[in-house]
């Protein structure tokens, strides 16, 4: 397969999906909705990627791929989006810096733990609580070291979790290297340069929405960049110059354990978490309910009724507890599903029915056929691209990664010169 041939029939579905699926997330937020959001988008990979090994280990994949990208939700960067809105070069250009980072923490921790999964087989066997020990170890260490003794802070006087994160990302980074784990590591590499571009990125496409004065949801722009971009650099180091073994065969158990988490459980707990009284009474506030609280009451109703037929389906097409592995269209149908179930919950969060006006919430189910129609393609004419020799790809990440920081520089520059300053953030320096 060549290069367009890789983006067309790879990166782009997974793109989309993953972007879909972080722009729908904006309306959740936090942990659990970052969890979902992946699994749509580690979901949609595995669907194009053809391999029978890794549909039949498809809910622990997604599972654990999911679980380690959704960590990245304890980090705030709610201050950190606001110092790419300053007026000087050295805030904004801060701003959009650290956004990089806290996206490269989000990609290396999930690509890298999708990786692992997808890599695990007989020569390859993975430890996961001890790798999971020094990862809360190693994050737990980091985060003391840098914060309370190196007084090291990104965005004070809010949470500094993001020093967490790194810790645990150097210590997932040193069990792939010390265990010759090089596929997972690539991956890590890849879905980090994608989403700590794509979270800069869109800082900046954000800052110049608003510029223009048109009434247009740029927050979600943001977030849809940076899922986007997490897809294309998690598509590209799976499918790209890869030499995967067969992973290891899945255990029944962790199969049925896996697709109740990612059909009941996480769900349940974004239904709980995310679509609770008060975020629904706002939604009412906003739109000038007539009674805030009965409009929360009845769409709470109305998600969790829909949210009950769409976990019977679920069940019933994945059937849990069966010897049946899954198929490359049953996967299809779990993603798209999945999505679908998503979007109805940011929908209604955001009202979007009971408003005239236009919005990005309508634009995903735009994004959602589009994402049918490749998965569908996908699946009917599946292309395996594997077995090809992994060259090294040392000098290529950091060519990409200077290229990604020098264009940052320069988008900081740009916004900063053109104009649009938000009158309510902070500076982090001030001269």
């Amino acid at each position: 397969m060549n290069a367009s041939g890789l983006f067309l029939k790879k990166m782009l579905p997974a793109a989309l999906a993953f972007g879909t699926a972080w722009a729908a997330r904006g309306q959740i937020g936090h942990e659990y909705g970052a969890t979902w959001a992946a699994a749509i988008g580690i979901g949609a990979v595995i669907v194009l990627s053809g391999r029978k090994d890794w549909y039949e280990r498809f809910p622990v994949i997604v599972a654990l791929g999911a679980i380690a990208w959704g960590s990245g939700g304890i980090i705030s960067y709610g201050k950190v989006v606001g110092y790419g809105h300053t007026a000087d070069y050295i805030n904004t250009s801060y701003g959009l810096l650290m956004l990089m980072v806290i996206g490269c923490l989000y990609g290396f921790l999930g690509g890298g733990i999708t990786g692992l999964a997808l890599e695990s087989g007989k020569e390859k066997k993975v430890d996961w609580a001890s790798l999971f020990v020094q990862m809360f170890v190693g994050g737990f260490l980091v985060w003391g070291l840098l914060i309370y003794q190196l007084g090291w802070l990104m965005t004070p006087p809010r949470s500094e979790l993001w020093a967490a994160s790194l810790g645990a990302a150097f210590a997932l980074g040193w069990y792939l290297y010390r265990n010759g784990n090089i596929e997972a590591l690539r991956v890590a590499f890849f879905s980090a340069l994608g989403a700590g571009f794509g979270f800069a990125l869109g800082n900046f496409l954000q800052r110049m929405g608003q510029t223009t004065g048109i009434s247009f949801n740029w927050w979600n722009v943001m977030e849809y960049s940076i899922g986007f971009f997490s897809g294309l650099g998690l598509s590209y180091g799976i499918f790209a110059h890869s030499n995967w073994q067969k992973t290891i065969a899945p255990e029944r158990m962790s199969n049925i354990i896996a697709w109740i988490f990612l059909i009941v459980i996480l769900p349940v707990f974004n239904l709980i978490e995310g679509v609770n009284t008060g975020t629904l009474v706002r939604t009412g506030t906003i739109i000038n309910a007539a009674d805030p609280a009965a409009f929360a009451l009845t769409w709470q109703l109305v998600l969790w009724a829909l949210s009950v037929i769409l976990m019977i389906l679920l069940l019933n097409a994945c059937k849990p507890g069966t010897q049946k592995a899954a198929t490359a269209k049953q996967t299809m149908w779990f993603v798209l599903i999945y999505l679908v179930w998503y979007i109805l919950i940011s929908n209604v969060i955001s009202a979007i029915w009971l408003t005239p006006k236009f919005s990005s919430q309508h634009l995903y189910w735009v994004n959602l056929v589009a994402v049918w129609l490749f998965l569908k393609q996908s699946v009917a004419q599946p292309a395996e691209i594997y077995n090809a020799a992994s060259p090294r790809y040392g000098r290529i990440i950091i060519k990409w990664w200077i290229a990604a920081v020098v264009l940052i520089l320069v988008l900081s520059y740009i916004a900063n010169d053109i104009g649009h300053v938000n009158p309510n953030t902070d500076l982090r320096f001030t001269f």
